[in-house]
């Protein structure tokens, strides 16, 4: 039996290189995407990857949606937690809105999307779990204060773990 990769955030950029490259290595993959249909159309059609829409920012949807992965293609043996926004703004300028938003999707995301899958995973004795964080989560970045420390809770949650 295959292994099957689910990748957050995968049908644009960084996240659908990661499942290009997943498939090429032979896994079965998922690509979990939120908001542009149009781009994941495009990259269902050009890759035959499959496509789940749903937000991270939701438990109950990651909970659903990993349901929906899991009884369609198997049990999810590689998470990749990729899904990731910026709303930058210097931060007196910054909105609550803006923070919540990326805090929301960036680590609130992180714990959905594992939380959801970790007891499966330790169920079968196996499981690999990889997030993506930035530099900025280390070193901060003028008009980044939400997204800096994001990725900066990704980097302690990934430690913790």
């Amino acid at each position: 039996m295959k292994n099957v990769a689910l990748v957050t955030g995968g049908t644009r950029g960084i996240g659908a290189a990661i499942c290009k490259a997943l498939k090429d290595e032979g896994y079965i993959v998922a690509a979990n995407f939120n908001s542009n249909d149009d781009a994941a159309e495009k990259f269902r059609e050009e890759t035959s990857i499959p496509t789940y829409k749903w937000s991270v920012k939701s438990y109950e949807q990651c909970e659903l949606g990993i349901a929906k992965v899991e009884s369609e293609l198997g049990n999810i043996s590689v998470l990749v937690n990729n899904a990731g926004i910026t709303r930058d703004g210097m931060f007196h300028k910054m909105t609550p809105q803006m923070w919540h938003d990326v805090m929301d999707t960036n680590l609130n995301g992180l714990f959905n999307m594992t939380h959801n899958i970790w007891t499966g995973m330790r169920e079968r004795s196996f499981g690999r779990i990889i997030n993506l964080s930035s530099i900025n989560g280390q070193k901060g970045a003028l008009g980044q204060a939400n997204y800096s420390a994001s990725k900066a809770g990704d980097l302690g949650f990934t430690k913790a773990l």
